[in-house]
């Protein structure tokens, strides 16, 4: 059974860093993505990373402030966030695939988590 759970989501104020994780567990190599959803808008990518950690992919909005990473010892991807901002505010999902052909695409991953909520207040 595969199984996704985020972690690290909470209130912040603007201008704070923040570290999501997400652990995986029943697959045994996987691409992985992020995904946000803020009130009344649709989930949209984030930021991607290969099994092999070799190549990443970010959203232009996020470009320069949000950070993947991975430890596949400790099934383990890592999302490090910094000088947030009210707009960040969403819900965020990891996702996970083997091998994703679509890796900034919600079509591009077969599973996913139940989210965190990060709140950043002005």
């Amino acid at each position: 059974q595969v199984q996704l759970v985020e972690s690290g989501g909470r209130l912040v104020q603007a201008g704070d860093s923040l570290t999501l994780s997400c652990t995986v567990s029943g697959l045994p190599f996987y691409d992985m993505g992020w995904f946000r959803q803020a009130p009344g808008k649709e989930r949209e990518f984030v930021a991607g990373i290969r099994w092999s950690g070799g190549s990443t992919y970010y959203a232009d909005s996020v470009k320069g402030r949000l950070t993947i990473s991975r430890d596949n010892a400790k099934n383990t991807v890592y999302l490090k966030m910094s000088s947030l901002k009210p707009e960040d505010t969403a819900v965020y999902y990891c996702a996970a695939s083997v091998r994703s052909t679509y890796p900034t695409e919600e079509r591009g991953y077969g599973y996913w988590g139940q989210g965190t909520q990060v709140t950043v207040s002005s």
